[in-house]
């Protein structure tokens, strides 16, 4: 089952060192219903890591990853189980489709692309992560420079500039009106006055493409590197309101704070060691190669050019060279057409673990509109909510949308879980255009709404397959 919700910034993050494989299934159960077997995988996957590192050195560096397949059809929960196992251990996560990338002579991107992308995203969370801790002496910072540019006679002596006739000099009442000033500047009631401050330029960077031995992304770097000037990374004074500069001032006090070659360093080695890289659609590549011509004669080429990445290898990144001996890979596909044996005998001897993913039942949606955090009843009803209308799902109107989603997927293409997202669109279309004018009414959604709304659509099954 697949619910796509953002991370919540309160969201726990729990210590991987302290997560048995019981636990982790206990947390992803809180988002995802069932598929118990898949669930067990991963859990023991990244119980392993924590148990590599408790080996010798000379042993640790021989024990690879043991990367596994997910098979089933699709909205059953294979992205999401690997999405949520990366955010309760807060590892880098990529989710890239296999069929994105070609052999070389075709269309289509270089396989080192995942591991520089997946570095990519390790030094932003590392970043986050640093800039988090330093937050508070940069918005003290931020607050002192807001001040200078509202205030500047007003500095200290030591930050005034060299030219003041006499630097030691204090004047008590430039002094109070900062204090006072900063008083203001706390409760907001600056946040519309408007100040000129020196706002770095965004991007700049032009969209062309120069291919090298070290791929695209290096190249585009080396570009910037020699000419700043050209490609951003100058200055220009803006005029905007306090509360908006506030928020770019501290953002930029804190990248001053953060040391950016230990963020690089750490997100290496945060990538090398807990990087999970979720390739989906590997069906799609599946097949072996027989001298057909068209599309399918790079399927293969994909497989071997995926090879070297996934049994380990070391890929040049702008930010250093980044080993892929123990990132863990996770493979998806609902393998309809070809099956996991139809990949070539080295790629499949590097995905040990196959689990296979069971199709959705009437019960399971039942559970799944009632049971996960975050639930997409508890969604619509926050939604709605905000409008003033109290929304509320009656237990005989959750049974009947689950029977009706189980219904559409047997009728027509089975899509999982994801059947539940357009039938309750469908439910609540005209409640939501009509919200913002039903402040302070309560709507109850029963059985007897359901089968009024979707009745006649679900009947007419050449209008639900465009329909739902």
């Amino acid at each position: 089952m697949v619910i796509n919700l953002p991370s919540s910034m309160d969201e726990v993050i729990l210590n991987p060192e302290s997560l048995t494989p019981k636990e982790i299934v206990r947390e992803l159960d809180k988002y995802i219903v069932g598929q118990r077997a898949a669930k067990r995988a991963v859990a023991i996957a990244l119980r392993n890591r924590w148990r590599r590192q408790q080996l010798a050195p000379e042993l640790r560096e021989e024990v690879a990853p043991k990367n596994i397949i997910m098979i089933g059809p699709t909205g059953v929960g294979k992205t999401e189980i690997a999405r949520r196992l990366a955010r309760l251990t807060h590892s880098p996560f990529l989710k890239i489709e296999a069929s994105k990338f070609t052999e070389v002579g075709y269309v289509g991107r270089d396989v080192e692309s995942i591991v520089r992308d997946l570095t990519e995203i390790g030094v932003k969370l590392v970043k986050d992560e640093k800039s988090r801790s330093v937050r508070e002496q940069a918005e003290r910072n931020g607050r002192e420079k807001i001040l200078d540019i509202l205030l500047p006679d007003s500095r200290p002596p030591r930050a005034r500039p060299a030219f003041v006739a006499d630097p030691d000099a204090t004047d008590d009442s430039s002094t109070e009106t900062r204090d006072k000033l900063g008083r203001w500047l706390d409760e907001g009631k600056l946040d519309e006055r408007e100040i000129e401050v020196e706002v770095k330029e965004q991007g700049g960077f032009p969209s062309f493409e120069i291919f090298t031995p070290q791929g695209v992304e290096e190249m585009g770097v080396n570009v910037k590197d020699m000419m700043p000037g050209l490609f951003g990374g100058r200055s220009k004074r803006k005029k905007m309101r306090v509360g908006d500069a506030r928020e770019i001032i501290v953002q930029e006090e804190a990248e001053k704070l953060v040391d950016q070659q230990n963020v690089a360093r750490e997100a290496i080695e945060r990538v090398e060691q807990s990087g999970i890289v979720f390739l989906d659609e590997i069906d799609k590549i599946a097949g072996r190669q027989t001298g057909a011509s068209g599309p399918d004669v790079s399927r293969e080429g994909v497989q071997r050019d995926l090879l070297p990445i996934v049994e380990g290898t070391t890929v040049n990144t702008k930010y250093g060279m980044v080993k892929t001996d123990h990132i863990l890979f996770i493979a998806a596909g609902a393998f309809h057409v070809s099956k996991p044996s139809d990949l070539i005998p080295e790629l499949q001897g590097r995905f040990p673990i196959r689990v296979e993913l069971e199709s959705l039942s009437e019960n399971d949606f039942e559970r799944i509109l009632r049971e996960p955090k975050n639930a997409l009843t508890t969604q619509y009803i926050a939604l709605l909510g905000t409008e003033g209308v109290t929304l509320t799902f009656a237990d005989d109107a959750v049974a009947e949308i689950a029977r009706f989603a189980a219904v559409v997927n047997e009728k027509t293409e089975n899509i999982g879980a994801r059947r539940l997202h357009t039938i309750l669109e469908r439910l609540l279309d005209e409640l939501s255009f009509e919200a913002t004018d039903m402040n302070g009414q309560t709507v109850a959604i029963d059985a007897a709404y359901v089968q009024r709304v979707l009745a006649d659509v679900v009947k007419d099954e050449d209008l639900s397959r465009y329909v739902l």
